[in-house]
């Protein structure tokens, strides 16, 4: 009988050629040049708005309690900078704590196609990564070649992370098999964290075969009943993730050339019903040239547009001496997406959650206070505790129309219309009154560029002196400063002590 070695491993497999969607992400990231100004400007504007959003949500507790070191106190030399905080941890850490900042009120960019989601998201693990590198390599180390990174730098990554997960967006559904679109902020921000680390190709191929095969998050904390704040941090989750894959990577790790495809055991066949990607075009600069910012209203963005259309009904109804009390109902001409995602007329509004994503409600708000913030969300604020918010969103149905669901998948057009009609008590109906790209669409976008500052303007505000604001402000208006300056040293104009 052989004698059994109880030191034995298994004989490595024999080389494979790697899944095709795989290697193409790895050669852009490696290989791709981006040379658009368009991008580059309004990954500009992207990065300043991003970071805004993450300031903005260290004002509720229920994201600032999830932040910070595991053991409180501990700092990390030359770790990464929270932005609006005082806390330097690991860049893994760091990763979860910018991406929860950043995705907590729903109110950074987005890219709608056949997935939804939110490009920038991918920020919390690129900032976190270049700004580890930076101090570390400033302090003498040698990670990612002993660069110190520049916010140029870190605005390409931003690019090349938007074009994977946008890409991967525009075919392929993942919420249709139950998975939430936080899979490409995983993928797409390992794949780029990668190369910043000074990983070869072939170890960006292995990284993003680690960030496929990783256990993929169900959308089942945002939909009832389930809704819960789990869909505010787990962004953060996937930019933590995929830091963490990179630097197993970085220390050795192998990859899974056939993840993908593998009969049975790869991802096709596990969570795509046997299905393979689709691709609409190649990598370039596509879904950041157009990409959309929420400009207006801290809200799911398939009800951007009807929240301005209601906005727009509040001045008819003023002029006529009517009010939202006066409304018997509305009927909302929309998008499928919409139907599918935030449609919730008859359901219980239990938390936060559930009013962020339910277009009744965000509606019915904006008719009965002629506003939409954040504060509207939670629990025992006025809009939440309204007797007529509630009877009014029960009053409010979606209806799809084809048309529109046919425009917000062209990609020449990429609108998110809405159309808004109301009947009043006496029996008026209004015309309807329809908006079909919000502010921060392509088509929009010069008109949107003052109001985004704006925005990061306001969300700087709370946390800054005056003068603070003033420098952050202008040195997001010059391109050329902001771009050739290192990353760690802009980072430290956020720090609170």
């Amino acid at each position: 009988m052989a004698k059994l070695n109880s030191d034995a491993i298994a004989s490595p497999a024999e080389p494979k050629q790697f899944d095709h969607e795989i290697t193409d992400m790895a050669s852009y990231v490696h290989n791709y040049k981006v040379d658009s100004d368009l991008a580059f400007d309004t990954a500009r504007f992207v990065f300043l708005d991003t970071l805004g959003c993450g300031l903005k949500a260290l004002e509720f507790p229920h994201c600032t309690k999830l932040l910070g070191p595991v053991v409180e106190g501990t700092t990390v030399p030359n770790g990464t900078k929270v932005p609006g905080t005082s806390y330097q941890l690991d860049p893994v850490l760091g990763a979860f704590n910018i991406g929860a900042m950043i995705r907590w009120l729903d109110f950074n960019d987005c890219w709608l196609a056949a997935e939804w989601g939110h490009p920038s998201d991918n920020l919390g693990a690129i900032l976190a990564v270049a700004d580890w590198v930076s101090r570390t390599n400033r302090a003498g180390g040698k990670l990612g070649n002993g660069k110190v990174f520049k916010v140029r730098d870190v605005l390409e990554a931003m690019i090349k992370a938007h074009e994977i997960q946008g890409c991967l967006a525009l075919e392929n559904s993942f919420n249709k098999v139950g998975l939430d679109h936080v899979v490409l902020v995983k993928v797409a921000s390992t794949a780029v964290v990668s190369k910043m680390l000074g990983l070869t190709e072939g170890q960006t191929r292995d990284a993003i075969s680690q960030a496929w095969v990783d256990g993929q998050s169900m959308r089942t904390y945002r939909h009832s009943p389930n809704t819960m704040s789990r869909k505010s941090w787990a962004a953060g989750d996937a930019c933590e993730k995929a830091v963490n894959l990179c630097l197993k990577v970085m220390r050795g790790e192998g990859g899974m050339a056939t993840v993908l495809s593998a009969p049975t055991w790869g991802f096709y066949d596990v969570n795509f019903h046997g299905k393979k990607f689709e691709f609409q075009r190649p990598y370039g600069s596509y879904v950041m040239e157009n990409v959309l910012f929420k400009v207006s209203y801290p809200a799911e963005f398939h009800s951007q547009t009807a929240i301005e259309a209601a906005k727009r009904i509040n001045k008819k109804l003023k002029d006529m001496g009517k009010s939202a009390k006066d409304i018997a109902d509305v009927t909302n001409r929309t998008h499928e997406a919409c139907i599918r995602i935030i449609d919730k007329q008859l359901k219980p509004m239990d938390n936060f959650a559930d009013r962020d994503h339910c277009v009744q409600y965000m509606v019915a708000t904006m008719f009965v206070f002629n506003r939409l913030e954040a504060s509207d969300y939670t629990d025992g604020s006025e809009a939440a505790t309204s007797e007529l918010v509630e009877s009014l969103r029960k009053r409010i149905s979606c209806v799809e129309d084809p048309q529109f669901t046919a425009d917000y998948h062209d990609p020449e057009k990429r609108t998110i219309a809405n159309a808004l009609t109301v009947r009043l008590n006496d029996g008026t109906t209004l015309e309807e009154e329809v908006v079909e790209a919000p502010l921060g669409h392509k088509l929009r976008r010069e008109e949107a560029k003052p109001e985004i500052l704006a925005k990061y303007k306001r969300h700087l505000g709370p946390h800054f002196d005056e003068a603070r604001v003033k420098e952050l402000v202008d040195l997001g208006n010059d391109a050329k400063r902001l771009e050739g300056m290192d990353v760690d040293e802009y980072v430290d104009l956020y720090v609170k002590q």
